[in-house]
Formats: structure tokens, sequence, C-alpha cells
């Protein structure tokens, strides 16, 4: 019995470039006759005609499956839903704008062949990135790295091969508030490194602005270390300490030299200082509390409008 492979293809308003990917997947899949094949198509709430060129390819290759979520997730959800869904003894996620080579697939799955569970690929550089993208995607890895304790992997997406111990895996973590990257390398196991150059979009635009970069490495943040807390209790800490010593130096200057206290304006900017470090430290607090807040509700990570695979499955798995 042939190994089975799944490619997981999370996808949101994504009709112009399916097609393509498809084409571009048909002589890989093809020519590798050692494996069955699945291919995953997760429809995240799409706003155009993703889900009816989904349907389409499905008619003309039935290999094709689909998940048509009720509405959109977002992205970390919907390959969860992937992972529940996929049935290959391995899964490669891949992003449907091409941007991700799918030559790189034989290699992963040689690398598999050779006993390793989670082959990811790195960018070699970040495309046509905006300079301060850039920077400032590096300079968040960097504070991950220094603030976590696990290792937070610089310039990996979520294009890799994942086995199927990995997956199971993944199904048990059930955050509603999901950092992928960071449970990729949570998660452990063997894994392997392959180095690749990051195509453009061939068609469209990103629907990650730099609004929802900046969530989510907050995400990332407060999923997987506990030190902005620790750090507002220490600023808290220090700012204390030099606001006694502050107040002994004027108390002795006023008894003992008679001076008395003065600077109207030194007063307004301190009570302003220590009123933005009090705000900042309540800004922190909630955004953990509201991590907190949205996981005591237990709902589902996502739900499903309608799913076809291989064998006609329409259980929920939610």
């Amino acid at each position: 019995m042939h190994k089975k492979v799944t490619l997981i293809i999370p996808c949101y308003n994504e009709q112009d470039n399916l097609l393509g990917l498809h084409d571009a997947l048909k002589p890989i899949i093809n020519d590798s006759l050692a494996y069955d094949w699945e291919i995953l198509f997760i429809n995240d709430g799409s706003k155009d005609d993703t889900l009816e060129v989904i349907k389409k390819l499905r008619t003309i290759d039935k290999r094709v499956c689909y998940i048509d979520l009720s509405r959109n997730f977002g992205k970390e959800r919907a390959m969860l839903a992937g992972f529940d869904y996929a049935t290959g003894d391995c899964a490669i996620i891949l992003d449907a704008d091409l941007q991700d080579p799918p030559s790189l697939i034989p290699e992963m799955l040689k690398l598999w062949e050779d006993g390793y569970q989670d082959v990811y690929a790195r960018r070699k550089d970040r495309g046509k990135e905006s300079w301060l993208r850039k920077k400032l995607s590096l300079a968040y890895y960097n504070l991950l790295q220094k603030t976590t304790r696990i290792d937070i992997l610089k310039n990996v997406g979520d294009f890799r091969l994942l086995d199927r111990k990995c997956l199971i895996a993944l199904q048990k973590l059930r955050e509603s508030e999901r950092y992928t990257k960071g449970m990729f390398c949570w998660i452990g196991y063997k894994k392997k490194e392959l180095e690749f150059q990051r195509g453009n979009r061939v068609s469209g635009t990103s629907s990650f602005n730099m609004l929802k970069l900046f969530e989510l490495a907050i995400e990332g943040i407060t999923s997987f270390t506990t030190v902005p807390l620790r750090l507002s209790t220490i600023m808290g800490f220090i700012i204390s300490i030099i606001t006694m010593l502050y107040l002994l130096y004027f108390l002795f200057k006023t008894l003992i030299f008679g001076d008395p206290v003065q600077g109207f304006p030194t007063l307004v900017i301190i009570i302003l200082f220590l009123g933005g470090i009090q705000l900042l430290s309540l800004g922190i607090i909630g955004e953990y509390l509201g991590r907190i807040f949205n996981e005591t509700k237990k709902r589902p990570v996502y739900l499903v409008n309608e799913y076809v695979g291989n064998e006609e499955e329409d259980d929920d798995k939610e």
C-alpha cells in the first residue's frame, strides 16, 4: 500500500490563483507514483468565487478535496481544520498564491523518507517586502527568541512537511487564540531545514497588512511568553524605588535647608509619566486577561459548512 500525502492549502479570496496552483502541482504529483495524494483546500470564508473554482477543480481531479468554513476564521484556524481533516501519512502546508514553490515538495518527501518528521522551508530573503516591514519582522523574531523558552525560527513561515505524529500533536492544541509558527516549534520532533527563494504573488494582494501582522506579533508574544507581565512588575518596582528616593530627597531638602518644594512643571511630568506606566501595565495585563476570557468560553475553534473528501465523509470534526 502506498503512503498518502495531503497538501493543506488555506484559501481566502484566491480565485485567480487556484487554477495556476493546480497546474503547478499536477506534474509533481503525477510523477510521484510512489504516493497517493490528497489536495485539501480550506475555503476560509472567501468573498469571491474561490469555492466555485475549487469545486470545478474537483470535477476534473478527484484528488481535490475541500473544507468550506462557515465564515472567515483566519489562516491560523483554517490550518487547524486542515490538520483535523488531513488523511495522509504526512501533510504539506503551502499557500495558494504560489509564493511557496511546489518544486520543493519532492525534496521534502525525500527528507521525510530519511526519517525527518518536520521539514520546514526557510526563506533566503523576504522578497519584495518593504524595508520597514523586513526590519520589524527581524526585530520581532529576535524579541521572541530572547523571551521564550523555545526556539522560534527566523524567516520560516507555514510552508513545511509534517509527519502524521506532528499532525496528531497539533490536533491536540485547541487554543482559540493561535500562533501556529510557535506551535510547530513547541511540539518538537525531528526537524530539518530547507532553504528556498520565496516567489511573489501571481495574482491579487496579500490580506496580511501591517495591522494584521502587528496583531499576529502580539499573538505570538502573549501565547509563548509571560515576559511582558514580568517587565511591568519590574518597571513598577524600579519606579517605586526611584519615587521613594525622590520623595526623601525633597523631604530632607525642606527640613534641613528650609527650601520650599517648587517646580509645578516637574510635578506634572512625574504624574503623567507614572500614569503612562500604569496604563501600559494595565494594557499588558488586559491582553493576557482577554485571551484567558476567550479560552474559557470553550467555543469551537472553527465551524464547517461543507466537507468533501476522497471518501465523501461529512463528519463534524470542528
